[in-house]
């Protein structure tokens, strides 16, 4: 298991997380912010300039997870990690990663109001005084407490909530552990395998009478998607789309879906690739958009966009293959693609 202690600096999960490790026995201090120094340390510089926080790097969200799985086949367990995580689509890879690897995750946000927090950290960056390096922190610190307000909204309905302005490292501690021991904070996200061979995935693109298609948004990756998901050994593509938007969302489509890519995803490390098919499942009618259920454990939303919204919305390589399925629908003929580039 993993306790990831969420919040705004000045929040107190560091200190809090030192007493947990008495009351949570077996447990291990892990830090995700000792991997992103080291990854600052290795990466060149023209890349580190790119980005704004270690956060924003592929790899350091990758080894977040690797390294948490790595460290629970050497020690007891639980690790107890304090380490602010304010980007919702980062909180899905990152707990989406440790669901696939079956490492539960409890989810613990340490909250205060602003006022408390803009206090402590004033009393924090006080030592460092007036220098560049003082305001430099203290620059981080306030950029940081606005990042966090912004997603306090998803927060406060993804985590276990615990209000640390009146409570001591030592109460607060203790209020983890009880909530931890009760099951509080528990994260119900879907549990993906990575793959480790190449896969072929089916979806299936959905309309409404606006011609604007449907995408879902995942718990358990970063980005939006459309409905569909990983075919089964033995099963036929065009019958695992329509399982998956069963599944996904309540519909049931009695129609064959009709092909409209199929697009070969080259391996990229640690990706292995394999056939990426998009069918058009057709309009949807009223009734069945009323009705749409979303299971909570999988996916967190819906909402009909149109291609320029969708542009925004997707990873740029499902954008690609969408732009390519909405041509091939209005040309009446399927497109076969390879890493995303029509051929033939």
């Amino acid at each position: 298991m993993i306790v990831w202690l969420n919040g705004a600096s000045g929040a107190g999960k560091s200190t809090a997380a030192r007493y947990l490790l008495d009351l949570l026995p077996g447990s291990t201090l892990y830090d995700p912010e000792l991997v992103g120094s080291e990854l600052r340390l290795m990466l060149p510089a023209a890349r580190l300039e790119e980005i704004g926080d270690y956060q924003d790097l592929p790899a350091w969200r990758r080894l977040v997870v690797d390294t948490a799985a790595a460290l629970l086949h050497e020690v007891p367990g639980p690790l107890v990690t304090p380490m602010p995580l304010l980007r919702q689509e980062y909180r899905d890879e990152i707990f989406g990663g440790l669901a696939s690897r079956r490492v539960p995750v409890r989810h613990v946000l340490l909250h205060a109001e602003e006022t408390i927090l803009r206090e402590r950290l004033a009393r924090r960056t006080d030592h460092t005084g007036d220098g560049a390096g003082g305001r430099a922190a203290r620059g981080r610190d306030l950029a940081h407490l606005e990042s966090y307000e912004d997603a306090l909204g998803w927060l406060k309905q993804d985590a276990h909530v615990i209000d640390t302005a009146r409570l001591t490292p030592r109460e607060t501690a203790e209020r983890i552990a009880e909530a931890v021991r009760s099951g509080a904070g528990a994260c119900d996200i879907v549990q993906t395998p990575e793959p480790t061979a190449e896969t072929l995935a089916a979806g299936v693109l959905l309309f409404d009478d606006a011609d604007r298609v449907l995408l879902v948004d995942p718990t358990y990756k970063p980005g939006w998607e459309f409905p569909g998901g990983v075919v089964e050994p033995g099963e036929p593509p065009a019958r695992a789309g329509l399982r998956e938007v069963t599944e996904e969302l309540g519909i049931q489509l009695h129609s064959p879906p009709r092909l409209l890519v199929l697009d070969w995803e080259p391996p990229v490390p640690p990706g292995f690739g394999g056939l990426r098919m998009l069918f058009d499942g057709g309009r949807l009618a009223g009734e069945q958009i009323r009705d749409l259920l979303l299971p909570g454990p999988e996916l967190r939303g819906w909402r009909f966009a149109t291609e320029e919204e969708a542009a925004d919305m997707l990873p740029p390589v499902r954008w690609n293959r969408l732009r390519w399925a909405l041509r091939a629908r209005e040309q009446g003929r399927p497109l076969n693609l390879e890493a995303g580039v029509p051929v033939g």
